[in-house]
């Protein structure tokens, strides 16, 4: 992801790449950077934000995986830097930031909902960032429908066989080799089901998604969470 966004920056008229760092490497002053992409693992990102932000740098963040804890430590340091953005998304794809919208309209006509992801077997962090936040978009839309939890019959399930629960939401999680990244939200009622899915193919993809949050992150001081907030879809 990190070579995809700096072969994007460098591409794109508006912007231009002034360093890239790896894992291991300094990241001192940050190369007087404007705004700072960061793609890395759960482990390393709190640190690296909370770098950029003590300098001043806004950052666009794609790294999942983020806590609530984690995210309010963040709130908490953009106090002392009210000027700084950070904006964080678990997604970048324009069809996947749609497919999450989709759904959240979609989460209070229906009694049932299961989400099925997908992802290559190198992905460290289980269930992904776009499912969790989809589960939580649709938990929040059916409390707002007065629904009740989705109705499962299931007693016993020893091996786990019915995935896991986010936010009352069952998600389930594939890794397969040849993957790259995948979403399912399937929606029941008596008679009729409808099924939103959508499929990133190559990682190109996220790149539109990720250029409109460099463009706009200085736009929104503070702490945004989803792409949706910069495209009229919150």
């Amino acid at each position: 992801m990190g070579s995809e966004v700096c072969r994007a920056v460098d591409a794109a008229a508006d912007t231009q790449l002034v360093g890239r760092y790896d894992q291991g490497d300094d990241l001192g002053d940050l190369g007087g950077a404007d705004v700072v992409v960061e793609f890395s693992v759960p482990d390393a990102s709190a640190h690296n934000v909370a770098h950029c932000i003590e300098r001043g740098t806004h950052v666009v963040v794609g790294t999942t995986g983020w806590t609530p804890d984690a995210l309010e430590a963040v709130r908490s340091q953009l106090i002392g830097r009210p000027g700084v953005g950070v904006l964080i998304a678990p997604n970048f794809a324009i069809g996947a930031i749609l497919m999450m919208s989709f759904a959240q309209q979609a989460a209070r006509f229906y009694e049932s909902v299961e989400i099925i992801e997908l992802h290559h077997p190198d992905k460290v962090d289980a269930p992904s960032g776009t499912a969790a936040r989809t589960a939580s978009l649709i938990a929040q839309a059916r409390q707002d429908a007065d629904l009740g939890d989705v109705p499962d019959a299931t007693t016993s399930d020893p091996g786990g066989a019915r995935g896991a629960r986010v936010d009352g939401i069952p998600v389930h999680a594939v890794r397969l080799r040849g993957l790259v990244a995948h979403q399912e939200v399937m929606f029941g009622s008596s008679g009729e089901m409808l099924t939103i899915r959508h499929d990133s193919f190559d990682r190109v993809s996220f790149m539109p998604g990720v250029l409109e949050g460099v463009r706009h992150v200085a736009d929104h001081p503070g702490l945004t969470v989803g792409l949706e907030n910069y495209l009229g879809l919150a």
